[in-house]
């Protein structure tokens, strides 16, 4: 074995202030181009030697070939060892528990979360800190200079390490230990949550069923729900992970969740339902002949997380995105905790989560989670849900309604137009921030406009700042509507338009939200000029 150093020209990796990057698979095979990536991460946290690393991904095309030259760089660039999941599979929530529990220094996942996967899909890469959640700014701009100036990357002639079977390799002077993908992230569950109550849950007829979508949770989700709680077999549905996902697109959403909608209508549905994405860390919630926003199950959570024996003692703050709906706000003024609204991106739950200013954080785009890892966990969701459900024993519907009548109801949306034109897209953004100052007063139908902002934030721990983290328009009727360009996809660009309005009382289930919100969306629309800037008459996805 010897190590080779590579000559190379620079490869724009992940751009500033980005957590990661996400290409077309394609692009990622090119020569050097991963590598380009991989050796500038390594350069700009300090290099590798005697380092310890966590490595392994949601299993979509490519993420095989891709581990095995991370191993042999790492080992060219001189780490100790390198923790990776049996088959090169850790969920992303698994990898965070993997580097908080071993204490790894840090990790590098090989995801493009919910984007579409195949040979010709998405791939992506990123690096986490030792704290195991995604890494900061001042870390993802120091690896993108690095990837504008590199001249070589260092990788051992080697040949490949079995992954198939647990246990430790050596790969030149470097360990490789091939871990369990699913045991350390499931005994975190188990301390987290009354297993007792939720197996005699099961054990009482209660059903269920959860969409893996082909994707990565699946193994987590049968051992946990099925092999440990008591779940009947196939409970989890499309549980094994796939290369490209089955050929779906493996986003929790009620568009490329259909089937699973679907399957809790009606009187003979299931008590209970839930999704996971790509990596993991997303996940939908479904009761009979409900779907539960995301905004909603952030705000249900916390409201009732005292039953689960991890959060017994109570929460210390909640912490949620910038475009998540206030409901959860109003669960930590009736607590008496912190409530922190921060832009869009998990990484800035990572200081208030360390500092313990905040317990369970979430965003509108379904990813809850909590201070046992610094990512959005999907699973932990669910059997937070099934807790409550196990000690209340109460129906989905039940627990919506109780909780909507002690603290209102925010209807909420998020409208998303996917594929637009980039410029034009841009420049509807650009008009947007020019224009805060003027939009007060101005009545857009039967709503008034209050104040206008484009967010910015300052973080209450450290002290660093975002700016232009979207447009935020208030109005009078205790509504809002929030514009933001996405910039998860690899191709063309997506507005997102969030829209909700505040109404104290019960708050009936039988509303459409679309419907109750129609002034809200009308004067979005409107304001933005959508249509007339976009093309486009209707979104793409509404959630």
């Amino acid at each position: 074995m010897r190590v080779k150093s590579v000559s190379t020209n620079p490869i724009a990796g992940q751009e500033p202030g980005t957590s990661g990057l996400r290409r077309k698979t394609a692009v990622f095979m090119e020569p050097g181009y991963l590598e380009n990536f991989v050796q500038s991460v390594f350069d700009a946290v300090g290099g590798l030697a005697g380092k310890t690393l966590t490595a392994g991904g949601d299993g979509r095309y490519f993420n095989d070939r891709a581990i095995q030259i991370i191993l042999r760089m790492a080992a060219a660039n001189g780490a100790a060892r390198v923790l990776v999941g049996r088959d090169g599979l850790l969920s992303t929530p698994a990898a965070s528990a993997v580097i908080r529990t071993r204490g790894t220094d840090g990790g590098l996942i090989l995801s493009a979360s919910h984007n579409p996967a195949g040979e010709h899909g998405d791939f992506g890469i990123k690096y986490n800190i030792p704290s195991g959640g995604p890494a900061p700014e001042s870390v993802t701009d120091a690896i993108y200079r690095r990837s504008l100036e590199i001249d070589r990357y260092q990788i051992l002639d080697a040949a490949d390490v079995d992954l198939s079977t647990t246990g430790i390799r050596t790969l030149g002077a470097m360990s490789v230990e091939v871990i369990d993908p699913v045991d350390i992230h499931a005994g975190i569950m188990q301390s987290l949550f009354d297993f007792d109550a939720i197996r005699a849950l099961f054990a009482s007829g209660f059903t269920m069923r959860f969409d893996a979508m082909h994707a990565v949770t699946g193994p987590y989700a049968k051992a946990v729900l099925e092999d440990e709680l008591g779940a009947p077999s196939g409970t989890v549905l499309n549980g094994e992970p796939m290369a490209d996902f089955g050929a779906g697109y493996p986003d929790p959403n009620p568009v490329h969740a259909r089937t699973l909608v679907e399957l809790m209508t009606g009187p003979d549905a299931p008590d209970f339902a839930a999704a996971s994405d790509g990596d993991g860390d997303r996940n939908m919630i479904l009761g009979r002949d409900i779907i539960v926003t995301p905004s909603d199950s952030l705000a249900v959570l916390a409201a009732n997380a005292h039953l689960a024996p991890g959060y017994s003692g109570g929460l210390r703050g909640i912490a949620r995105s910038m475009p998540t709906s206030r409901a959860a706000d109003r669960v930590a003024a009736k607590l008496g905790i912190g409530a922190f609204e921060t832009p869009t991106g998990w990484k800035f739950f990572g200081t208030l989560l360390d500092a313990g200013l905040a317990t369970i954080c979430g965003e509108e785009s379904a990813g809850t989670g909590s201070n046992h890892v610094r990512e959005k966990d999907g699973l932990w969701a669910v059997l937070l849900w099934l807790n409550i459900l196990a000690r209340r024993r109460e129906s989905v519907r039940e627990i919506l309604n109780a909780h909507w009548s002690e603290f209102g109801r925010d209807y909420y949306t998020r409208h998303d137009y996917e594929g637009v034109d980039k410029a034009a897209a841009e420049a509807l953004m650009a008009d947007l921030r020019r224009r805060p100052a003027d939009l007060p007063g101005r009545r857009c139908g039967a709503l008034r406009i209050a104040a206008a902002d484009d967010f910015s934030y300052r973080d209450p721990v450290d002290g660093s700042s975002a700016n232009g983290q979207g447009v935020r328009i208030f109005f009078e009727e205790d509504a809002r509507a929030v514009f933001r360009l996405s910039g998860t996809g690899t191709a063309g660009a997506t507005l997102r338009v969030y829209q909700e309005r505040f109404e104290p009382g019960s708050g009936e289930l039988g509303l459409d939200p679309q419907q109750t919100l129609a002034p809200v969306i009308a004067a979005a629309s409107d304001i933005a000029e959508i249509h007339a800037r976009l093309g486009r008459l209707a979104p793409d996805v509404r959630t």
